[in-house]
């Protein structure tokens, strides 16, 4: 039987984030649920991503003069109506039956840059094609197939790509208990590796265990300009640095810019929660380059935290999935519009009027 994702295209009425996701889980066939929700192992870092943030507190100022903050801000020079972008995530086929080229136009009408994984279910040009005018940066997992490598960032390129992210936190696959559960394979074909090779490579029929197998698993800071010089000078974003040494040491191998992620709990379980490592690794960074955010936000005032914290923008992975479940192209504006709603709260309740401000707003951490 083929997999058949959800049809659904509408605004959504969001009372917050974690009610939507039981409405996906109610909605959605169990293993690709599990696929997309699960972390690794006991999932102890996936509940601490979200959980760690409590233990972080806003200074509320008074008498700011503020009525209408500025939401708006830049990423290598391209306006975001918010500091929030799109995460990169494979296979959005399993949440809805256009997948990314659905998700991109919600992406798009949001004001915001939607990122493409190379195990996405839709080809890059696809995606470029779908939303013309969309800001786009696409995740490389590097091959050991430099002629992959090469075609997949030709693509890029070609169709107008504006960086590529060098996901350097998994070579390979967390241990992650849901798909073992459901003896889950990817039911739908990722279609970047099916153009370069042909159906029988395409990973369709496989879990994600062996698809991160035929990643290169000596990835080195050498690899940084290499995939620079491989795309032609586009920026190289570093993605999956969770450590102040490893964020200098790959602007120093010529990273653009840095991603701080755990992978949303899916890799190494026993590892901090992401926003945890965050402030060190921005104090090292010392804005050479942008700093982006992810794993974990589910909130307005979690947006706010994290820059407050450090970051230049943060990066939606999960929830922005469930607004394309609910809603597709619409739902995933909506699920936009609703963190831009909590964070302007936010905003005027601490005494930011931009988000330069925001970035300075006083935070403090009540855990210790």
């Amino acid at each position: 039987m083929t997999y058949q994702g959800s049809t659904k295209e509408e605004k959504l009425n969001i009372i917050d984030l974690p009610r939507l996701r039981d409405a996906v889980k109610r909605d959605t066939e169990a293993g690709a649920f599990g696929y997309v929700d699960g972390g690794s192992s006991d999932e102890q870092v996936l509940r601490d991503n979200e959980q760690a943030f409590r233990h972080y507190q806003l200074i509320p100022r008074m008498l700011q003069d503020i009525a209408a903050p500025d939401l708006s801000t830049t990423l290598f020079d391209i306006p975001l109506t918010m500091p929030v972008i799109a995460a990169p995530i494979a296979a959005h086929r399993l949440m809805h039956q256009d997948g990314e080229q659905v998700t991109v136009k919600g992406v798009g009408a949001a004001g915001s840059i939607f990122s493409l994984s190379t195990y996405g279910n839709s080809r890059i040009a696809d995606v470029a094609s779908a939303a013309p005018d969309t800001p786009k940066f696409f995740q490389l997992y590097m091959s050991r197939d430099d002629d992959f490598n090469q075609y997949l960032l030709d693509e890029a390129v070609n169709n107008g790509y504006k960086a590529i992210i060098l996901t350097a936190d998994a070579t390979l696959g967390g241990y992650r208990e849901a798909d073992i559960i459901n003896n889950f394979t990817f039911p739908l074909p990722m279609e970047n590796l099916a153009a370069f090779s042909n159906a029988a490579g395409s990973g369709e029929g496989l879990g994600i265990a062996d698809i991160y197998a035929r990643a290169k698993q000596d990835l080195s800071l050498r690899d940084i300009n290499k995939v620079k010089e491989m795309a032609h000078g586009l920026p190289v974003i570093v993605k999956g640095i969770q450590d102040p040494d490893d964020a200098l040491a790959a602007i120093a191998a010529g990273a653009d810019g840095i991603w701080v992620s755990n992978h949303g709990g899916r890799e190494l379980n026993g590892a901090p929660a992401s926003i945890d490592t965050l402030a060190a690794i921005a104090k090292a960074v010392n804005r050479r380059v942008p700093v982006i955010f992810d794993s974990g936000i589910r909130r307005g005032e979690d947006v706010a935290k994290a820059l407050a914290l450090g970051a230049d923008v943060v990066a939606l992975g999960r929830p922005m999935l469930w607004g394309l479940n609910q809603g597709g192209a619409a739902g995933v504006q909506s699920v936009y519009e609703h963190l831009a709603t909590e964070l302007r709260i936010v905003m005027q309740l601490t005494g930011a009027h931009t988000v330069a401000e925001l970035q300075r707003a006083k935070i403090i951490n009540a855990k210790f």
